[in-house]
């Protein structure tokens, strides 16, 4: 995996120099670094202003609010992380962390990084279940009522473990 983390670093680096050749080439040099640079004091901004909304909730809920932790832990991550793309110089990584750090944007990233998550630890639910069902023999109307449901699986099945 250490190998994987590296050549997609690489390519990334790779790929911000050349969008950052392309744009300095377009608007000139000296512009393309005004933008770098704005766009890193925007990272800044927007980061510290996103925690202090997130910070919102954690407030709340020490005076005994509720607290949705997965989503506010989830988002002060994703603001951490958009902030910390933001700020390094590239403009790339100013996109992700833009969707990262805004608020309408931000389920999206969260959703789409759930689900990589999920296909990584093998947590995605099974493909489609047929199922058929079928009453009992001898079961009479005045009984309690049985239901059998017969079923086949298709594809691979996952156990996830026992449900709580």
């Amino acid at each position: 995996m250490g190998r994987r983390v590296r050549v997609l670093a690489g390519l990334w680096a790779l790929a911000e120099v050349v969008v950052f050749v392309l744009v300095a080439s377009w608007i000139g040099v000296g512009a393309t670094v005004l933008v770098a640079l704005a766009t890193t004091v925007l990272g800044w901004v927007l980061m510290a202003r996103q925690l202090k909304d997130l910070a919102a909730p954690l407030r709340s809920h020490a005076r005994g609010g509720p607290l949705q932790r997965g989503r506010t832990i989830g988002d002060g991550g994703l603001v951490a992380v958009g902030g910390a793309l933001m700020v390094l110089p590239g403009f790339l990584g100013d996109v992700v962390g833009l969707l990262c750090l805004l608020p309408p944007t931000r389920p999206l990233v969260r959703t789409l990084v759930g689900r990589g998550l999920a296909a990584r630890l093998g947590l995605l639910p099974a493909g489609p279940v047929r199922v058929r069902s079928t009453r009992v023999p001898g079961a009479t109307a005045a009984g309690p009522r049985v239901h059998v449901i017969e079923g086949e699986v298709a594809g691979d099945v996952v156990d996830a473990g026992p449900r709580a």
